[in-house]
Formats: structure tokens, C-alpha cells, sequence
């Protein structure tokens, strides 16, 4: 490899590890809360968060990286002591790769479950809205007659 392009990349990650925020400045990013934030480091959803000569934390870009993954996870759904097993598979190296793929496909699976609940879901939605603006050549979805006898308004 490029010696030059190895020293850039290693500064590039040197730059990204460096505490710079405030824990203010963290929560104003992230949109979470600071005591989310306090939580999310004593519970070791966070790995080591620097701190300054006065005692602050401090976090780096790469904490933010890591909140937005962690954002993200909680809107699939993934309870906390999951998203602690993956952060704990993280530190733990490389060889713990098959787990997080296998964390990874399964929140996947789950998301697309939910995903086609809820289209299901909108396709209700959709058909109430057409009955209700008297437009009543409009099916009844699937998802609406396994629960709802016929002629009846739900």
C-alpha cells in the first residue's frame, strides 16, 4: 500500500477519534437527551468517553458515528440488551463478525416484517378513506376481512 496514503488514512482516523463535543453539543447532534446520553455510557452502550482537564466528557466523531448506528438500531426496534451484546461483540474484535452478521439479519428480517405490516396497515387506511369519500367500488383489503364479517362497517 501507499506509505502516504496509509499516513492520510491513519490521520483521517486519528481526526475522527479525537474528543471535541460537549455533551451539550452531543445531544444538540444526536437529538437525544443528555441523561440519554450519561445512560447510554454506564450502561456500556458507549465505549470509553474521554474527558477533559475539568472532568467533562468529551466525544469524538467517531461517537457520533456510533450514536447514529445506535439511533438507528433503536428505531428497528432492537431492545437495549441487544444493541449491549453488539457493542460488546464490537469491542471484543474482528472474530466476532458471524455474530453481528447473524445480529444484523435477523433485525433486518424483523424490519421487513414490520415494513409489510404496515403496508399492510396503509392498505386499510386507504380503503376507509375511499369508503368515507363515497367511493365504494374500492376492495376491502385482505388484511381487513380475516377480522370483519361481511356487510359490516368497522
Amino acid at each position: 500500500m501507499d506509505p502516504d496514503a496509509t499516513a492520510r488514512a491513519e490521520g483521517a482516523d486519528e481526526q475522527r477519534e479525537r474528543p471535541r463535543y460537549s455533551i451539550g453539543e452531543v445531544a444538540e447532534r444526536s437529538g437525544l437527551s443528555r441523561d440519554t446520553l450519561r445512560w447510554y455510557e454506564k450502561i456500556g452502550l458507549m465505549g470509553y468517553i474521554g474527558r477533559d482537564h475539568t472532568g467533562n466528557r468529551r466525544f469524538s466523531d467517531r461517537d457520533l458515528e456510533w450514536l447514529a448506528l445506535i439511533t438507528r438500531l433503536r428505531l428497528t426496534g432492537m431492545p437495549v440488551a441487544d444493541m449491549i451484546r453488539y457493542a460488546e461483540l464490537v469491542r471484543a474484535g474482528e472474530q466476532t463478525f458471524p455474530q453481528r452478521l447473524a445480529m444484523f439479519q435477523q433485525t433486518r428480517s424483523d424490519v421487513l416484517d414490520k415494513i409489510a405490516e404496515l403496508q399492510q396497515t396503509v392498505a386499510v387506511l386507504d380503503y376507509k378513506i375511499a369508503l368515507y369519500q363515497g367511493r365504494s367500488e374500492v376492495e376491502q383489503p385482505a388484511a381487513l376481512t380475516a377480522y370483519t364479517s361481511e356487510g359490516t362497517d368497522v
